[in-house]
Parts: structure tokens; C-alpha cells; sequence
């Protein structure tokens, strides 16, 4: 990198004004956004981003998942292409910060190096995935563009398969052109991307700036406990076979385990439901889901186990019947170390304090680790708050941020230590 390079930063006020101007789409009236993947408003979001690049004078593209890119030719020919990116879709009423940042500084960056006329060793786009959030089909566009979606899964969405598959049919995509969405894994020189925490540990630490070490793993269960229904106010609590209680119970119990025992994992229980659910009948049937984290493989094997002794524990103690299912699950994923060390490097450049985190959150970053050099940086989340109106970020960091990602940008990945090509 010349000192050119080095000089260069983000266009602030014209960073903020596109900031504003799509917070605008799917605005709710308590500040958050509303913008559901392949949406009425997620869809007119995308429209201004591709709107916004071809204004900046980019290429714009969409492919056969619905990923909509930016690109710049600003590498020597035949040159491979760093990806930069998030999504710009929401959770359902979520805030203005999670996932647009990121695609809005991954844009900036480009016309940045447009206007600045610099030669880098790769060039540059701008990636918008599709339905990150799992709105229908959790990181379909990124496992879409490395290759690694089934018909199994576009078969099997989270969502209804009816209005899963009308969705995709008023964005123009069909199983066929989502299949058939990856790239070749060798044009790909590497994938950064920009996010906000979405916890606390940056406030605690005081730093400006976490690069990402791995994101977590993590699996999904439904637990039923099956006991026998009675009169609630006939037979005593000595008699009872609850399965109310043995639900009740692990809530609490997993939530002991993992503060005693797996400090650097979570545990939750989301749903929670009882048959027959009436105020004067003992529950027969109790189903709750548990949802666990881990940001190392062997962790997140050890605290199923443990899990799994608490679930049939708590049946036992209660006379119930249990059953496990699995729902889903997703191995943990280390970042590049090159990337990490990139962050690192560019972050110090810009007088920037750091440090090091796993990411509790998935991000399609995981996805894209895969086929690539892959990495993440954080900024400040206010009070540790996402999914949520009330989800916000100092500009500021948002600035610091964003110029991390151009350095780390001009300065190019490194080809080596890459997860495989094809």
C-alpha cells in the first residue's frame, strides 16, 4: 500500500446521508426498521442500493439468489474480487444498524477508490446477501453464492413453503437459479465485512473497534416432557406427574450449568408451551426449545452432552417421559488469521484501540469462511442493543468503522491460507 492509499478515508457526510435515506425504508414509528427478506420493503431497499451504486458510477448485478452487488474494476486483469458486504434486511421490527452498515460502508468504500483513480491487487464489490436474518432460509444468498445450498433446504425453509415460494417468485428467483448461484471459489480473493456488537463488550473494554476471531456454533433442540393430566385442585403436589414442572425446571437448571461450568457459552429457551393449557388441569405435554452457543467446536459437543444429562435428569426426577429433537445446528467458524492481523494492522494505522472477540451472533461471514479468507470487525452497540428499535451506534464509531474496512481493503488479502478453491 502507497501513501496514497494510506490517506484515504470515508466520505462522512455522504456515508450518513445514504444512511438516513434508507433507514427511511421500512421506517417504524419508534426508529427501528421494518424490512422482512424478499418484503415489500426489503425489496425496495435493494432497488435504491442498486440505484445508489450505478449513480457512484459502478457496476451493478444481481445474481440467481437475489445477492445484489456493486462492483469496481480497480485490479489488474483477470484479478480475483474482495467482497465486502452485509444484508439489508431486518428481524421484524428490528433497528436501522444491523446488517446496513456494513453493505452501505462496503459501497462508500468503492466509490472512495473509484474517485481516488488507485490500482489495488484485486478488485472490488459491494455485496448485499439475501435473507441473512432467516426470515425464509437463514444466509441463503451467501450459502447460495459458495455453493453449499441443497433443494433439501430450499424445500424445507423456516417460513411456510407457500410464502417462501411467493416470495422468490415476485423477486424473480426460482430453486433452479438459487442452485445454480455459486461462483467459483478462485475468483474470490477474500469476503470483510462491518458490523455492529450487538452486545456489551466493547462499551465494558472501552475500545472502538473488536475484530472477530470465530463465530459461534450453535444447536437448536425441541424438548417435549410428557406427564399425565389431572385435576389441578384435587390431586396433591406429592402425586403430580407435571410436565410443566420438568420444562420449568430445565429452564432453570441450564441456565446454572452453562454459568458454572461454560463460561464463554449461552443458553435459551425461546418457546415454551403447555397441553392442555387450561388454569385448573396438571399439564400433560410441555414443549420448550433450547437454543445453545459454543465458539469452539469441542465446547459446543461437551455442553450437548451436559444438556442432554439435564433434560432426561429433570424427567426423572418427575416420573415424565422426554424426547429431543433436533432442529438445527451450525459448527463454530474460525476467521482468517491474515484478515484478523489486516484488521489489526489498519486499525492501529487510524490511532483506533482494539481488540480481540468471538461472535456470539451468526453472520454470513461464517458462510463465506468457508471458500475464503474471511473476517469481521465490530463497533459499539449503545447499552449492547440489537434486534430492536432502540438498536443504535455512535456515528462516530460508525466512521472509525468503515474506515478500518477501506484500510483493510486497499491493503489487500493475502492469497495464502485459503480454505480451498474451485
Amino acid at each position: 500500500m502507497n501513501d496514497r492509499q494510506s490517506t484515504l478515508r470515508i466520505n462522512a457526510d455522504r456515508f450518513r446521508k445514504r444512511f438516513d435515506a434508507l433507514a427511511e425504508i421500512g421506517a417504524t414509528a419508534d426508529g427501528g426498521v421494518h424490512r422482512p427478506a424478499l418484503g415489500p420493503e426489503h425489496l425496495r431497499a435493494r432497488e435504491w442500493f442498486l440505484k445508489e451504486a450505478t449513480a457512484a458510477g459502478l457496476t451493478t448485478h444481481v445474481d440467481g439468489a437475489g445477492n445484489h452487488s456493486a462492483a469496481l474494476s480497480c485490479g489488474p486483469a483477470g484479478a480475483p474480487v474482495l467482497l465486502l458486504g452485509s444484508h439489508l434486511d431486518s428481524v421484524r421490527y428490528g433497528g436501522r444498524f444491523d446488517g446496513a452498515l456494513g453493505v452501505l460502508a462496503a459501497l462508500e468504500i468503492l466509490q472512495v477508490v473509484k474517485e481516488a483513480g488507485v490500482t489495488l491487487e484485486t478488485n472490488l464489490e459491494a455485496i448485499d446477501f439475501t435473507d441473512e436474518e432467516g426470515t425464509h432460509l437463514g444466509f441463503l444468498g451467501s450459502l447460495a453464492l459458495a455453493g453449499a445450498i441443497t433443494p433439501q433446504e430450499l424445500r424445507h425453509p423456516g417460513s411456510d413453503l407457500g410464502v417462501f415460494q411467493k416470495a422468490l417468485a415476485k423477486a424473480g428467483l426460482t430453486e433452479n437459479s438459487i442452485l445454480n448461484a455459486r461462483r467459483a471459489h478462485s475468483t474470490i480473493a477474500g469476503y470483510l465485512e462491518l458490523h455492529i456488537e450487538q452486545g456489551n463488550r466493547l462499551n465494558t473494554s472501552a475500545d472502538d473497534i473488536a475484530v472477530v476471531t470465530s463465530i459461534v456454533g450453535l444447536r437448536r433442540q425441541k424438548v417435549t416432557y410428557i406427564g399425565r393430566a389431572d385435576h389441578a385442585g384435587t390431586i396433591s403436589m406429592k402425586e403430580r406427574r407435571d410436565a410443566g414442572q420438568g420444562a420449568a425446571a430445565l429452564m432453570l437448571s441450564s441456565r446454572r450449568l452453562v454459568m458454572k461450568e461454560f463460561p464463554e457459552s449461552v443458553v435459551n429457551t425461546g418457546t415454551i408451551e403447555f397441553s392442555p393449557g387450561a388454569m385448573n388441569i396438571v399439564p400433560q405435554r410441555a414443549q420448550l426449545t433450547l437454543e445453545f452457543r459454543a465458539p469452539k467446536p469441542h465446547d459446543l459437543e461437551q455442553l450437548g452432552v451436559a444438556l442432554q444429562q439435564l433434560v432426561y435428569t429433570e424427567a426423572r426426577e418427575r416420573e415424565l417421559d422426554v424426547t429431543i429433537e433436533e432442529v438445527d445446528g451450525i459448527q463454530p467458524v474460525q476467521m482468517n488469521g491474515q484478515v484478523q492481523a489486516a484488521f489489526v494492522a489498519a486499525a492501529e494505522q487510524l490511532d483506533l484501540r482494539h481488540k480481540r472477540m468471538a461472535s456470539g451472533a451468526g453472520h454470513d461471514a461464517q458462510v463465506m469462511a468457508k471458500i475464503c479468507p474471511a473476517g469481521m470487525i465490530f463497533v459499539p452497540s449503545v447499552d449492547g442493543c440489537s434486534h430492536s428499535a432502540r438498536e443504535f451506534t455512535e456515528w462516530e464509531d460508525c466512521i472509525n468503522g468503515a474506515n478500518v474496512l477501506l484500510q483493510t481493503a486497499v491493503a489487500g488479502i493475502p492469497s495464502a491460507d485459503r480454505p480451498r478453491t474451485g
